[in-house]
């Protein structure tokens, strides 16, 4: 159920652009909420976790410190695809290698620590998946990029977190260092979530729609955990 749930959330993000015309306010909301719930899930969940585990606390903080560096190489790449923004002119209609590379090893790290955690965090990366799907899936329906292409783009997408979680319970070294991977996936997760809420803001107005969003997501989490 795990990988079925990782697949039909970018599914559903690209089946939404394709039958729903939603609107950029509506996405920015969704981007909000999932940023919020990621961030969440993270801060109460997974740094106790670590923080709990056996393995030195120092050794935990330089691999989150690991986790929010790798991300910016990743976002220098993908041109912060991963929370939300892709611009068509960085490409002009030439597949955009570093864009799909930079995208499938960060949605490959997301799927890492899921058999070691609770169910939250499989919801915190479904929830987060689906507006990036509906933000790729735009990008690269406005790209004018082929069908084929299109459709090639987000399937290897969609397979890359549970390739993750597959790779994680069958190969014994993801299990021996499970902490400190959990740790750097921790430094993805904040990088990404912090950049969602404090950078989606137009010219950093207060806006009333998105801050419920947030609140909404953090009580969920409270809530549920």
């Amino acid at each position: 159920m795990t990988y079925l749930f990782l697949i039909l959330s970018v599914a559903l993000g690209s089946l939404m652009v394709i039958f729903l015309k939603l609107p950029k306010k509506i996405i920015q909301i969704l981007l909000a909420f999932s940023g919020s719930y990621l961030l969440s899930i993270t801060i109460l969940h997974l740094i106790p976790e670590v923080y709990n585990s056996d393995t030195n606390s120092k050794t935990i903080g330089l691999f989150i410190l690991i986790g929010v560096v790798l991300q910016s190489v990743l976002e220098s790449f993908s041109k912060g695809a991963e929370h939300g923004h892709i611009h068509l002119h960085d490409y002009k209609n030439k597949f955009p290698w570093l864009l799909f590379i930079s995208l499938c090893i960060h949605a490959f790290s997301e799927g890492l620590p899921i058999e070691h955690s609770n169910t939250n965090l499989l919801w915190a990366i479904v929830v987060h998946k689906i507006p990036i799907a509906i933000v790729l899936t735009t990008y690269l329906i406005h790209a004018n990029f082929a069908k084929k292409t299109i459709f090639l783009f987000i399937t290897v997408f969609a397979l890359m977190s549970p390739l993750g979680v597959f790779v994680a319970d069958k190969i014994d070294f993801f299990n021996t260092y499970n902490k400190e991977i959990i740790a750097l996936v921790i430094g993805v997760f904040l990088h990404i979530s912090t950049i969602i809420l404090f950078e989606g803001s137009e010219n950093h107005t207060f806006n009333i729609q998105k801050f419920i969003a947030i609140i909404l997501a953090i009580v969920v989490t409270f809530v549920t955990l």
